[in-house]
């Protein structure tokens, strides 16, 4: 068998699992119910969020929150302070990817430099 499998979990349970963790490609699949999401963070590579279910409720740095429903692709670039969660009734699922991997970059930027 050439290809390789990486299956992910199915449900509305709320779930953040790392798939494929590569030097070139970080994959991660998250289910938020609702009011759930990830803890204030920094991006640590460019990220491409792909929102398959569900509505993504994202705030960077200083801007207002947005919403973006499923169907939608965000980037996001190395550095960004990130908030993001679900704030409808749906459950929200979605794909990180994060390139390259975060292990590309050695240290963190200071916090006004990108």
């Amino acid at each position: 068998m050439i290809e390789t499998i990486f299956p992910f979990a199915l449900g509305n349970e709320k779930k953040v699992e790392k798939l494929i963790d590569h030097p070139v490609a970080m994959v991660n699949h998250m289910v938020f119910p609702k009011d759930h999401g990830l803890p204030e963070h920094y991006s640590n590579s460019n990220v491409y969020m792909i929102v398959v279910r569900g509505t993504l409720t994202i705030q960077l740095d200083d801007q207002e929150a947005h919403e973006y429903p499923a169907g939608n692709i965000l980037t996001i670039p190395y550095h960004v302070k990130m908030n993001v969660g679900n704030s409808h009734d749906e459950v929200l699922e979605l794909f990180v990817i994060k390139a390259p991997a975060p292990s590309h970059y050695k240290e963190e930027p200071a916090a006004d430099n990108r």
